[in-house]
């Protein structure tokens, strides 16, 4: 996964979700559980993207030799 998708894709996802959180009128509690619920979304989006956590879950670490 080249670095500039993954920096645009950030920047995207962070803007909509300040877009979202800016104008769209909300409790103040769904708009943590959005918050949260991106953050999330987002983690494993990079962990898949890395190369960390394959398609059947399983968790690779880096070896350190």
């Amino acid at each position: 996964m080249p670095l500039i998708n993954v920096v645009l894709t950030l920047i995207v996802v962070g803007v909509v979700l300040w877009l979202i959180n800016t104008y769209i009128p909300m409790q103040g509690t769904i708009k943590k559980i959005l918050n949260i619920v991106v953050v999330i979304v987002v983690v494993l989006w990079l962990l898949y993207g890395f190369g960390v956590i394959n398609n059947g879950g399983d968790i690779h670490l880096p070896v350190v030799k």
